[in-house]
């Protein structure tokens, strides 16, 4: 059968081949540890800053998608990665931080919508079915843009110690100019016609930045967003750690090359390996979410169990390192296993958290603009979580410290997923449709679904006849 341009998987493809090129080469030089440089307290602030505007405009980002739709306003927010990589090169030539730290916050702004965007397309395109496979499809082309942008520092730096080059940043902003070039290929998701002939959005109408704004301040009294706000907060808190303080902290620079490498592929594999359990038909949605569920938590605590057995062995990085030995080389095996493996398992079970945060997030609503405003939300608060982690960093507090915290935070996540799992149908209910459809139960919905069913939510009620018609292929 021929890919439809119009298809949800054509669709992903293209938000994949954005991400791959923009995010992912993002996630290439800060998985390096201090964005490729051998002083991390630029790239610290300056991640610092962007996570503070992305916050912001992530929570807006739902109604700025809605109003504004998705090609433009993701074509533009590319170009502000190209922004921030590029200040890299008036770094290196200058040694001035500013005008990178302020490229972070513009980042930001950018990030914010874009991250909107994509879960727009990944999440409420697809039907109930596919869900899994394509949170699995998106997240394995993403992270090839970090394995492809791991390979080229590594291939570069391989023979040389010290920060990236100007010509690694260079390409690197070519590419980000190419993801925004494949941006303005994406439709609106009124356009965007499942296999099955339903439609990835309810709504049609024009939507208005009045209503969007009411929308987004809905959120913050909305059962499932609450519930979700440790797993929101916790979802990149890590990051600031695993890069900086363990990766960018015990291995030569070529060796965190290498390293890079195995942590997005590892998210490649366990990607895959976990929608195919999310997506298992003969189980109940519940009892997948559960399993996978039980899956992340156990390797997840196993992980950082084994970072506090190598976090007690030094408490400073880079060159000025106590880890035994110095900084660790990948040709020395001997020393290099260990910590090696466990940063691929620290990519996979990152992998693992995201993919349920966002499936989780799937069975909430089936709807784009609903979902617009869920995944913006949620990309606040992580980014909220992400600055005070990479702040946290700047300020160098004690590795053993931020490690503690992490392990923390994790922990503290898990009861509200698991929760909210067990709270899944097989069957997402939209709430606009059950505006219509039960408004003689309005309360009772509204109670059991942590959704607000106030008429500004909603268009004009549909007949039964329309409902009768539609009611399969929506929910």
């Amino acid at each position: 059968m021929a890919l439809r341009y119009h298809s949800p998987l054509a669709q992903v493809l293209l938000i994949s081949a954005v991400c791959f090129l923009c995010p992912g080469m993002f996630n290439a030089l800060n998985g390096l540890g201090g964005a490729g440089q051998l002083d991390p307290r630029t790239a610290n602030n300056a991640n610092s800053a962007l996570y503070v505007t992305f916050c912001i405009f992530s929570i807006a980002g739902g109604g700025i998608v809605n109003v504004c739709g998705v090609r433009f306003t993701t074509a533009l927010a590319c170009l502000t990665y190209a922004v921030y990589t590029g200040s890299y090169v008036h770094y290196n030539n200058t040694g001035d931080g500013i005008p990178t730290i302020i490229a972070g916050a513009v980042l930001g702004v950018g990030a914010g919508i874009l991250w909107t965007a994509q879960g727009v397309v990944m999440v409420s395109y697809p039907s109930e079915k596919e869900k899994g496979r394509f949170i699995s499809i998106f997240w394995i082309l993403f992270n090839l843009g970090g394995l492809f942008g791991g390979i080229l520092p590594f291939a570069i730096n391989y023979y040389r110690a010290g920060s990236l080059t100007n010509s690694v940043y260079v390409l690197f902003v070519i590419m980000e100019c190419a993801g925004a070039a494949t941006a303005l290929f994406l439709v609106p998701p009124a356009c965007v016609v499942r296999d099955d002939g339903s439609h990835a959005t309810i709504v049609q109408s024009p939507r208005s930045a009045r209503r969007e704004s009411l929308e987004v301040l809905r959120l913050f009294g909305n059962r499932w967003m609450l519930l979700l706000l440790p797993m929101s907060f916790t979802s990149n808190f890590f990051y600031g750690y695993q890069f900086s303080q363990y990766n960018g902290a015990i291995f030569t620079l070529r060796t965190r090359g290498f390293n890079n490498l195995l942590y997005w592929a590892s998210q490649i594999f366990g990607s895959y390996a976990l929608s195919l359990l999310l997506d298992l038909s003969r189980w109940p949605r519940r009892k997948r979410g559960m399993c996978a569920m039980a899956i992340m938590s156990l390797s997840f605590n196993a992980v950082w169990a084994g970072t506090l057995v190598v976090q007690l062995r030094y408490t400073r990085g880079t060159e000025k390192t106590d880890y035994p030995g110095g900084l660790i080389d990948f040709l020395e095996s001997s020393r290099a296993a260990g910590p090696i493996s466990l940063y691929f398992f620290m990519g996979l079970v990152d992998a693992w958290y995201q993919n349920i945060a966002y499936w989780i997030i799937g069975t909430l609503t089936n709807d784009a603009h609903i979902t617009a405003r869920y995944i913006g939300f949620y990309k606040g608060v992580q980014s909220l979580g992400a600055s005070v982690s990479w702040q946290i960093g700047a300020r160098e507090i004690p590795y053993m410290n931020q490690l503690v915290g992490n392990w923390a935070l994790l922990v503290l996540s898990l009861p509200t997923m698991a929760y909210t799992i067990m709270q899944v149908e097989d069957r997402a209910l939209d709430d606009r449709l059950l505006c219509s459809f039960v408004r003689d139960n309005e309360s009772m919905v509204a109670g059991a679904y942590g959704w607000d069913l106030s008429p500004t939510q909603f268009t004009k009620p549909r007949s039964p006849k329309y409902l009768a018609r539609h009611v399969d292929s929506i929910v």
